[in-house]
């Protein structure tokens, strides 16, 4: 016989398992709603026209293509489709494309930053004020964009507020500002993110080095060969990224830099405290050693980094070799922009005209989707 006691208490276990049960549901099912595609918006194509600067693998397995001012694309179970701005994109320049905890994406434009739940696209509204540009902060879940390639900070998204940074003054201001007076351009301006393993945040500008934020202090470090090529034109701090070993490779493979701890000797000079070591060249059609610089760096498996240059392919650096893949489209150099690995490992390459490619184990293929 059951007391009443018992009774009660069964009457109270079931009824927390239904509301447990009902509240995982809800959920469950507000993170698929978030991945599930309206079939009204965007149009189905065969194909990617023009380039696609941007490859973004989503936790769904869906890939994104950043167009070169013809929208986005998206490549999923049901097949290719394009987001435009007659869609609610709020720009056909995609830079940068993330998602954020909660399955939702988001794409970085000149013209701002807008959110795709799954059904509709928005945009973010931005806070500006006079302190809110030094409200530096380092949370795990923020987002952050770059908004183009002229601002004088990156933008930082909580999930709630999109806040405009600012850099604080590096002493190479002065410097670039006396050799070239009258510049058209920002030189703080972002033209790379990078977060290493540690969570740190690596900002790369136009013209003034990197700029290095772990949540608590903002340093730089400068080198006239990051961002100046040898011909004498200026290439900019295009690429960041932290090796297995825990080096740091930036912008082109003569050095690779370990960054110690602390500032330099001299106290809040805001510069980095790092040493070098020599990188990887490859003989040029000359005999020398040349150093490619290049767009953008991932690694495989192996550790073997993979670099992206402009015009020149692509260069795999297998321990002390460097191993050249040209890119070609019918005969034609293709001109890179971007290098991706898939959550299966795979490498693919954002171009400026030619779409994507794919690299098949021998060489880097278009993707026919």
């Amino acid at each position: 016989m059951i007391s009443p006691m018992n009774n009660f208490s069964t009457t109270i276990l079931f009824f927390l398992l239904v509301i447990c049960s009902s509240c995982n549901g809800q959920n469950n099912s507000k993170i698929d709603s978030v991945h599930e595609r309206s079939v009204e918006l965007g149009t189905t194509v065969s194909a990617i026209d023009g380039g696609a600067l941007v490859i973004f693998q989503d936790s769904r397995n869906n890939y994104w293509f950043g167009g070169n001012d013809n929208g986005v694309y998206l490549y999923d179970r049901n097949g290719l489709v394009l987001f435009t701005q007659d869609d609610g994109l709020c720009s056909n320049a995609v830079i940068g494309i993330q998602e954020d905890q909660f399955g939702n994406i988001f794409f970085d434009t000149q013209e701002g930053v807008c959110k795709f739940d799954g059904k509709k696209f928005s945009n973010i509204e931005i806070f500006e004020s006079l302190t809110s540009k030094f409200d530096w902060k380092l949370e795990p879940d923020d987002l952050w964009f770059r908004m183009g390639w002229d601002n004088k900070g990156p933008y930082r998204y909580d999930g709630k507020v999109l806040y405009h940074l600012e850099f604080p003054r590096t002493a190479q201001e002065d410097v670039f500002n006396s050799k070239y007076p009258n510049v058209p351009y920002n030189p703080y301006g972002v033209y790379t993110m990078y977060k290493d393993r540690s969570g740190a945040l690596w900002f790369g500008t136009s013209s003034l080095g990197v700029c290095r934020f772990d949540g608590e202090t903002i340093n730089w470090l400068y080198e006239d060969h990051l961002t100046e090529t040898p011909e004498g034109g200026a290439f900019g701090f295009r690429s960041i990224f932290e090796d297995q070993e825990g080096f740091f490779w930036f912008c082109n493979t003569r050095y690779r830099y370990e960054i110690l701890p602390g500032n330099t000797e001299a106290k809040n000079t805001g510069l980095l405290k790092y040493q070098k070591e020599k990188g990887v060249g490859y003989a040029s059609d000359s005999g020398e050693m040349d150093f490619p610089y290049f767009m953008s760096v991932v690694d495989d498996k192996n550790g073997d980094l993979w670099m992206v240059t402009y015009d020149d392919g692509v260069y795999r650096k297998n321990g002390e070799e460097l191993i050249h893949y040209p890119v070609e489209d019918e005969g034609k150099t293709v001109l890179l922009f971007s290098i991706y690995k898939d959550n299966n490992g795979n490498l693919w390459l954002g171009t400026h005209h030619k779409g994507v490619f794919k690299f098949n184990g021998e060489k880097f293929v278009k993707f026919i989707p």
